[in-house]
């Protein structure tokens, strides 16, 4: 039986990113807009919170310990005992009206995260364009280089990978859309984008996505207040009622890799009230019969 569960009532303004460490056996978590980092048992006990300088829209577990933290101004690693960060580099610092949001780690190591702008849906005169798409998708390398694998984008979210590592999948989240891209997981290049599911017909719209043993893709529908499995030809496969309306990721973890772990925002968004009493709260799903994926750390 399916059964959901809220697990820390964290009354996050935007919950997001949730990340499950095989090695920890610890799920991390953050607060995008409030500049903070979460972590917990499987059961979601003995939470601790970190801080960081601004705000964060994605992280990754190194190998060597620490994180990666993808924040308003670059990639940076950071230090969870001083809770202090170190700049890698920002591909985006000549564009004061972006910052760096959803990202994710292949299984060579490399940390890919896109880009958004904080005023999306305002008119770009300078491009003709509303919304404003100057976001991109980046890839950073183990030796700390930085390289654009995409661009004209509005809000990225949801990197996750095929299990044979030959697809991956983005979410452009204000586009409505997820895409499918070869990978090439020897080099990290990402080339012929296609549509892979589209939101424009459901209430709501994509999220943080991930993708389970046997390849299917999970994806959570923000304003939407659904859990959405596809499969890996695009056809919707499952859709999972959820308790609020919303949610803004989902990873699979526990001991198992079995529990689906959501995240959820607190803020109104696009005039949604909120009414639901566990806005903000990180939530597990249980009993799906699904299995999830490692989630491989930072090689460098």
């Amino acid at each position: 039986m399916i059964e959901t569960r809220l697990l820390v009532d964290a009354n996050n303004h935007l919950g997001e990113g949730p990340l499950w460490d095989v090695s920890e056996q610890r799920l991390y978590w953050i607060d995008s807009t409030a500049a903070e980092i979460y972590r917990c048992r499987a059961d979601g006990s003995n939470v601790e919170r970190f801080f960081v300088p601004t705000h964060i829209g994605s992280m990754a577990l190194r190998e060597q310990g620490g994180a990666v933290v993808a924040l308003a101004n670059g990639l940076h690693f950071y230090d969870f005992d001083a809770q202090t960060v170190r700049l890698i580099g920002d591909p985006e610092r000549d564009e004061p009206e972006t910052r760096f949001n959803d990202g994710k780690v292949d299984r060579r190591g490399r940390f890919v995260a896109g880009t958004m702008a904080y005023d999306h849906d305002r008119y770009d005169a300078d491009r003709g364009q509303r919304p404003m798409r100057t976001g991109a998708l980046y890839r950073l390398d183990v030796d700390g280089s930085i390289a654009r694998l995409d661009g004209g984008i509005i809000c990225s979210n949801g990197p996750c990978w095929s299990p044979d590592n030959r697809t991956l999948y983005f979410t452009d989240t204000y586009d409505r859309l997820m895409s499918a891209y070869d990978y090439d997981i020897e080099t990290g290049t990402a080339s012929n984008r296609r549509v892979f599911a589209s939101a424009r017909e459901m209430a709501g719209t994509f999220d943080g996505a991930t993708v389970d043993a046997d390849g299917f893709v999970w994806t959570a529908l923000v304003f939407g207040g659904r859990v959405l499995r596809f499969a890996p030809d695009g056809r919707l496969d499952r859709v999972v009622p959820f308790p609020v309306r919303n949610l803004t990721s989902v990873m699979f973890g526990g001991p198992n890799l079995d529990l689906l772990y959501v995240t959820t925002m607190g803020r109104p968004m696009w005039g949604i009230p909120q009414k639901e009493k566990d806005r903000g709260g990180l939530f597990a799903i249980s009993g799906l019969g699904v299995k999830g994926l490692p989630e491989p750390r930072f090689a460098g």
